[in-house]
């Protein structure tokens, strides 16, 4: 079992930054793959970024392509994310997930564990 613990969402206006993280309590973190979604107000979750065990390669949707970047250090069991140019298309509860496996799943059935969840406001 694995449980997630996001932190660092918060109120910011477009074109600021945020860094998200999500701590695991597991003893073998670095054997999961780590990755991040989100949900807008009224639609259904969406894939962002995903992580491979080392770091090494890395998932992101094209909506947040060069904007932001997903990493992880196995050391502190945590995966974060670096929302730059942030718009108010970014709002959203921001989940972060894992998955036993390889890299390269999009779909929300792929991530067996997820967080709770943490909200991300961007005014115009």
């Amino acid at each position: 079992q694995v449980y997630l613990v996001e932190t660092g969402g918060g109120l910011v206006q477009a074109g600021d930054s945020l860094e998200l993280s999500c701590g695991a309590s597991t003893s073998s973190f670095s054997s999961y793959v780590m990755g991040w979604f989100r949900q807008a107000p009224g639609k259904g979750r969406e894939f962002v970024a995903a992580i491979s065990w080392t770091g090494s390669n890395t998932n992101y949707a094209d909506s947040v392509k060069g904007r932001f970047t997903i990493s992880r250090d196995n050391a502190r069991n945590t995966v974060y994310l670096q929302m730059n140019s942030l718009q108010p298309e970014d709002t959203a509860v921001y989940y972060c997930v894992a998955r036993s496996g390889g890299l390269g799943y999009m779909t929300e059935s792929a991530y067996g564990y997820w967080g709770q969840g943490t909200q991300v406001t961007v005014s115009s």
